[in-house]
């Protein structure tokens, strides 16, 4: 999921941190706005407040009113926003695929592609009306406290679901990864094969002197070498399809319990049902499908501040924008899944990517991809924690000058938190479904249309816009509950569905 910004997209340490948004998929998150632009026509007002409007133009209902010209084009905007999308969700879309099947899993993702593009729409539609590129600040202007809270608290928890999804790569991989280099053939229980100590040591000794700094200067190459990495990802996934045969002959070919003339006619049976494709599955696992798709198209706290740096800008001109993005990940969304799923069929794991251990085991090019992708989460976590901890800052000390005690107490308690959460989470699936089906389906669905129905006055309830915006949120309400409700029940009723 899941996020993403360029180098020109800095962080300074003498930047007000409220003018910081954040997402979920992807491997970069904070997106700094320019409060130093806003500042010379307000100098004498807080920025957090002001309307973005002058007071010349009070009849201007739009952003487009130009407080300050945008720099970035549009190739490197459809870029930027490529990035904010695509993440470690993607890692788990041929888990959801073996889970509907094809045909069930190419409607979810055009349904959930098409209902974010609608969302973007009724978010930069209530940007121009309600005055304010941050997305915390339009839940301010719209339900007070509760609006504010309720968007901060939503991308929190997306990152904070970021953050997690990236930890469990480390735990995944990077155990293979050392038996790899070291030559060793099998697990006999050496503390630096274990996944929970792995992620530890990574945390201490990588992650949490990263976070501790006051800027990230590294951030665009971080957001631009992760994007590298999960399109190098796709490509080996695509070749190593034509490489690795049904995962089920190996299986067949150890098989004990058949024997005599009747035992290849009964494993060719096997092999032609469990290595042909389905197209339509229902099964205890399908219900993580739609919360997996929403975790991983979520961007929107980043489309605000990509909207504010475009050059040229107007709504028009950011929906060409989106429309680009989406259309670019949704066709990387579907070959990964596919190819995927074609490779292992219903052996998929919930991490795509260690799915290909048990087939091919010290594989080079495996090797290369699984360092890549190591890299860039490890990296990408200190990111993800700059955003919740200035949202934390700004909600409990606000206005208070800059503490390193209070800093460093923020940090490791999130990095504590969150290493909790991947020791004691049986599988990265579950994250994926936790929080695609709560903070994803409010980002998406909740919260956009919640305030363009109270900020956009100009349109009557009665209207159409106004009643889809309804629905929409309708719709929002029906998939985190419907989703959240069948997560639950299989967590409970299916509690050795996963192998743990």
């Amino acid at each position: 999921m899941s996020s993403a910004e360029m180098g020109k997209f800095n962080i300074s340490p003498d930047e007000d941190s409220s003018s910081y948004s954040s997402n979920s998929n992807d491997f970069s998150y904070p997106y700094p706005t320019k409060p130093a632009a806003m500042k010379s026509h307000y100098a004498d007002i807080d920025p957090e407040n002001q309307n973005f409007l002058l007071d010349s133009n009070l009849g201007k209902k739009k952003y487009e009113t130009q407080y300050h010209p945008g720099t970035t084009s549009f190739g490197m905007s459809v870029f930027n926003l490529s990035n904010a999308i695509v993440g470690s969700g993607i890692l788990g879309l041929s888990f959801a695929m073996a889970n509907t099947g094809i045909a069930l899993f190419v409607i979810l993702l055009l349904f959930v592609s098409i209902f974010s593009l609608y969302s973007v729409h009724l978010l930069l539609k209530t940007a121009n009306e309600g005055g304010s590129l941050l997305y915390e600040q339009l839940g301010m202007k719209a339900f007070g406290m509760a609006g504010k809270l309720a968007a901060s608290g939503s991308i929190t928890m997306q990152n904070i679901g970021a953050m997690s999804s990236y930890l469990f790569i480390v735990k995944y991989e990077l155990p293979l990864v050392i038996k790899t280099f070291m030559n060793i053939e099998e697990t006999t229980g050496e503390w630096y094969l274990n996944g929970d100590y792995l992620v530890l040591l990574v945390s201490v000794i990588l992650i949490l002197p990263l976070s501790l700094l006051k800027n990230l200067g590294y951030l665009g190459y971080t957001s631009g070498f992760s994007l590298l990495c999960m399109v190098f990802f796709l490509i080996v996934v695509i070749w190593k399809m034509f490489q690795i045969p049904c995962p089920m002959d190996s299986d067949i070919m150890n098989a004990t319990l058949l024997n005599g003339t009747l035992a290849p006619l009964v494993n060719e049976n096997i092999t032609n049902d469990m290595c042909k494709p389905k197209y339509f599955i229902f099964n205890s696992q399908t219900v993580y499908a739609v919360p997996i798709l929403t975790f991983s198209f979520v961007c929107h706290p980043a489309i605000l501040p990509i909207y504010e740096e475009l050059k040229s800008r107007s709504r028009k001109r950011m929906m060409n924008v989106s429309y680009v993005s989406f259309f670019a990940m949704f066709l990387m969304y579907l070959l990964a899944a596919l190819f995927g799923y074609l490779t292992f069929y219903g052996k998929v794991e919930p991490e795509l990517l260690h799915t290909y251990s048990a087939y091919l085991g010290a594989d080079v090019l495996l090797l290369i991809v699984r360092l890549a992708v190591l890299m860039a989460v490890t990296l990408t976590v200190p990111v993800v924690i700059f955003p919740i901890r200035s949202s934390i800052t700004q909600l409990l000390w606000a206005g208070k000058e800059f503490k390193w005690w209070r800093h460093c107490s923020i940090t490791i308690a999130l990095l504590a938190f969150t290493n909790v959460l991947v020791i004691f989470v049986p599988t990265i699936r579950d994250i994926f479904g936790f929080i695609g089906a709560s903070a994803a389906a409010m980002l998406i669905f909740i919260l956009p249309s919640a305030f363009y129905i109270k900020l956009v006055k100009k349109e009557p309830m009665k209207s159409v816009q106004k009643i889809g915006a309804s629905f929409f949120f309708l719709s929002g309400i029906i998939v985190m509950t419907g989703c959240m409700t069948l997560i639950v029940l299989d967590w409970t009723q299916n509690v050795t569905s996963d192998g743990h």
